[in-house]
């Protein structure tokens, strides 16, 4: 189809009718260059902000710009999914900011900033004091801090305040250990090690080396900007009833605690609970989560998925074949990308760029859907501040699972560097698959390994901690106790409520390791790996053996093997089972078990008679005697 009109200068000679456009309602701007210009004329025209997709640097400015309509159509396609709201919460900072540091470097620092902050200052010493007080100083030091933006709260020991008074020099008070207070802000000058883990994902903390003049002054203006109403993002969603943290007390999956860079995750008894103040929102632990209790909310999984699926499908109907995917971040990668397009040669004609909100969500899950749907090559572009372990776990995990070598992790922070690896791969020629990604994270991995592991005969072996696998019983070992069974949260162990058995549904298992910790026997193994057969989808007995008979009434109970073994050790050897009778009691089922020893005469648990219920004839019986 022929362009109905061509544009050469929309943001400068030719603005007028690109207000025109815009007040249509239904633009799409294909170029981020001028977003905040296109976004000040819809404010002034009164009309919605139009979309943007940034075609000229993913696409136009290339090397092989002559064959690059297939990738824009893919992405003007993508842009045009509707998207889903982001959820947020308020949160408000009226400007109470604590300064950390040396006198000398932070008593300017809250000079400056106490025209816009309620400023206090922590110093070490009484060395140096200043003589105005336009801002509030504490001596001291703190001895724990915990909370985020708008939320600090903190311990001061050896805390020594200001003494009011007159002529001189001004006083403190006496040292005194546990002083508590709160602030919105903490500026750190001090150069020592940071008051929280990953401090540059814990917002409302601003850290930077007093020996660096310019990072002092790039905290203090950041600083200075953190007063008000601002949105925080609800990045994870967590559904309790399917966390697999603990049962009865003990602790069987620890994935996302132990990932977890800021300690926004916490144990909340059978489950684990998420601090979403405190979440920076880096995806790990919804991508490590095996049981999908933890996942990535924005924007949500299922929306990634078809967005993986839109693009390749666009892709294809434009015309294209064996397109490739590089998945990066908003920040680093999209700046990578433009750079490469304005000074280098631009991104490949089949490399159709992804932008996700948090490069470690994008899991396994994701890298295989990309591959069943047509995506001949998966690259993810690290970010300088994503942590490459999860990335990593589980590129390795896909490549198991697929049998693909084809997935990447680039962690390059040079442009060019960027264009070479990307021009420098091989083609990869894919089949067309018509796979449908919906489900949880656990199904979507099993439709897409389906599709492309045929045929699948023999379970794929996976690596230690992989979500997928089986257990192995050893059967001379299993007393068929069904510990294991009871507390398998999910219910990929269970009984049979008419025979001695031990079942299985490898689908369901997630390698959480809770029934390796509560056998008795510790006659169970995992057994990392992925069934793709029908099989997998049933229960299949690990063990059983036959019931034993109660001796009175005939019902099957318990383990033949177990009760033949009890009553071996303890009939006539047992002070409570040393007569005949009493070692009957082994053997009977649990109703007759409690009618025998009803009516015994020794039994344990009777009473003297119960004495005659006293009637209101009874007490005027006894005023009439007396």
């Amino acid at each position: 189809m022929p362009c109905s009109r061509v544009y050469s200068n929309l943001c400068g000679t030719q603005i007028e009718e690109a207000a025109a456009e815009i007040g249509k309602g239904s633009a799409i701007i294909a170029c981020q260059q001028e977003y905040a210009l296109f976004t000040e004329i819809a404010d002034e025209i009164d009309a919605p902000i139009p979309d943007f997709v940034d075609i000229r640097d993913r696409a136009g400015w290339s090397d092989e710009a002559a064959q690059t309509v297939p990738k824009m159509a893919a992405l003007i396609s993508d842009s045009m999914l509707p998207q889903p709201a982001l959820k947020t919460v308020d949160v408000i900072s009226e400007g109470q900011c604590l300064i950390i540091g040396s006198a000398k470097i932070a008593l300017p620092v809250a000079a400056h900033l106490s025209e816009a902050l309620n400023v206090t200052v922590l110093l070490n010493d009484t060395s140096e004091m200043p003589m105005k007080r336009d801002f509030d100083f504490i001596i001291g030091h703190i001895k724990s801090v915990r909370g985020t933006f708008g939320k600090f709260s903190f311990v001061v020991d050896g805390l020594q305040q200001l003494v009011s008074g007159g002529r001189g020099a001004f006083e403190m008070t006496p040292p005194v250990d546990g002083g508590q207070s709160s602030c919105d802000v903490i500026l750190d000058l001090s150069g020592n090690l940071a008051l929280f883990s990953a401090p540059q994902k814990r917002d409302g903390y601003l850290q930077a080396d007093p020996r660096d003049p310019s990072a002092v002054a790039m905290a203090t203006f950041e600083a200075a900007q953190l007063v008000g109403t601002f949105e925080k993002p609800f990045y994870i969603k967590v559904e309790d009833h399917l966390c697999a943290h603990s049962r009865a007390e003990i602790t069987a999956c620890t994935k996302c605690l132990d990932i977890c860079p800021t300690g926004a995750i916490l144990p909340d008894g059978e489950h684990v609970m998420v601090d979403p103040m405190v979440c920076a929102g880096c995806g790990a632990c919804a991508s490590l989560c095996p049981s999908g209790a933890i996942t990535y909310d924005a924007p949500p999984t299922a929306f990634v998925f078809k967005r993986i699926q839109n693009l390749a499908e666009s892709f294809k109907a434009a015309g294209g074949s064996n397109p490739r995917l590089l998945v990066h971040d908003a920040e680093f990668g999209g700046e990578m990308i433009s750079l490469l397009a304005r000074f280098g040669r631009g991104l490949p004609a089949d490399v159709i760029p992804l932008e996700v909100g948090a490069i470690s969500a994008f899991g396994h899950a994701e890298m295989l859907a990309a591959l069943a749907c047509g995506f001949g090559q998966v690259d993810v572009l690290l970010a300088p501040k994503t942590e490459p372990e999860t990335p990593n776990f589980e590129m390795e995990l896909a490549r198991a699972i697929s049998g693909n070598e084809h997935i990447h992790l680039l962690d390059l922070n040079d442009p060019e560097a960027l264009g070479d690896t990307l021009y420098n791969y091989d083609a990869t020629t894919v089949k067309t698959s018509s796979i449908l990604l919906q489900g949880s994270r656990r199904q979507v991995t099993r439709l897409a390994a389906s599709a492309l592991q045929t045929p699948h005969d023999a379970p794929i072996p996976l690596c230690e901690q992989a979500p997928y696998g089986a257990v192995l019983v050893d059967v001379d070992a299993c007393t068929l106790c069904l510990s294991c069974a009871a507390l398998c949260p999910t219910g990929a162990l269970a009984d049979n409520p008419d025979m001695p058995q031990l079942r299985f549904q490898e689908d369901a298992c997630l390698q959480c390791g809770l029934c390796t910790r509560v056998c008795p026997e510790k006659a169970i193994t995992l057994v990392p790996q992925l069934d793709l057969s029908d099989q997998a989808l049933a229960q299949r007995i690990l063990h059983e053996e036959e019931p034993f008979a109660c001796i009175e009434c005939g019902a099957l109970f318990g383990v033949k093997s177990t009760i033949e073994k009890i009553t071996e050790k303890l009939a006539g050897k047992h002070e409570m089972f040393k007569t005949s009778d009493a070692a009957r009691l082994i053997q009977m089922c649990d109703n007759c078990r409690i009618e025998l020893q009803f009516g015994n005469t020794d039994n344990p648990f009777q009473s003297k008679e119960r004495p005659r219920t006293v009637t209101t004839e009874d007490y005027l019986s006894k005023r009439r005697d007396h």
